[in-house]
């Protein structure tokens, strides 16, 4: 399936048809976590303040995944020199960052009334995902800073690779380190420990925000192919 969307064609004409499905999708199941978020009782030891989770939590998901598909892209430009990879790697940095500063905006709305504090710098989750978020604006910085398109894309490419390692530091920095955050709750042994009634709309909400960064990369690729053929042409067209 990889293999095949490796052609620009067979990419252009699959993500046409996706991109809105996965719009749709994410739509009604983002609907659907947050009216059973809303529905919820208040936590006993939280309160209302726990709803904060159904947004904070996936958006950090997906922080994570973006930042994966960055690497994976670059990893494919920068060794087998695929112009598609590129395009992709480019294409998902913005997304990457903004969900990463939508999770570090709503982990400080959340921690203000449980830890008394809206920042705490001795946190490693804390300062580890600030760190992806800079990971994703400096990716997007060396980009910009270079001229030479092909160079700014190796460099920014290495620089992807390279903030890999970050990725299982972000996972188990609570395990590695005494942080303020909880624990893994959901993918751990002996079973998830939120109630259901709060488990449900998380991965629905979870589902909903990949489905909609899956849609909005397929759009924004897209875009950045189009760009990249329009000046393919006009090149040619002022070299004729």
């Amino acid at each position: 399936m990889i293999a095949a969307l490796a052609n620009p064609l067979r990419f252009m004409a699959f993500s046409r048809l996706a991109a809105p499905i996965l719009a749709v999708l994410a739509a009604g199941l983002v609907g659907a976590g947050l009216w059973l978020g809303f529905a919820a009782p208040p936590d006993y030891q939280q309160g209302e303040t726990v709803r904060i989770m159904f947004v904070h939590v996936p958006a950090a998901w997906v922080s994570m995944l973006a930042y994966a598909c960055l690497g994976v892209a670059s990893f494919f430009s920068l060794v087998f020199r695929h112009a598609l990879a590129d395009a992709a790697a480019k294409a998902v940095a913005p997304l990457g960052a903004a969900f990463t500063l939508l999770a570090l905006i709503t982990g400080s709305l959340w921690g203000r009334p449980m830890w008394g504090a809206w920042w705490v710098w001795g946190d490693a989750r804390l300062v580890s995902v600030l760190v992806l978020f800079l990971l994703f604006v400096g990716y997007m910085a060396l980009r910009a800073s270079i001229d030479d398109e092909a160079k700014a894309a190796r460099a920014a490419e290495i620089l992807a690779l390279i903030g890999l390692i970050n990725l299982p530091i972000i996972k188990f920095s609570v395990d590695w380190w005494n942080t303020l955050h909880q624990g893994e709750s959901i993918l751990r042994d002996g079973g998830p420990t939120l109630a259901n009634v709060y488990l449900i709309p998380l991965l629905l909400m979870g589902a909903g925000y990949a489905a909609a960064f899956g849609a909005l990369w397929l759009a924004r690729t897209r875009a950045e192919v189009w760009r990249r053929r329009a000046v393919s042409l006009a090149l040619q067209a002022a070299l004729a």
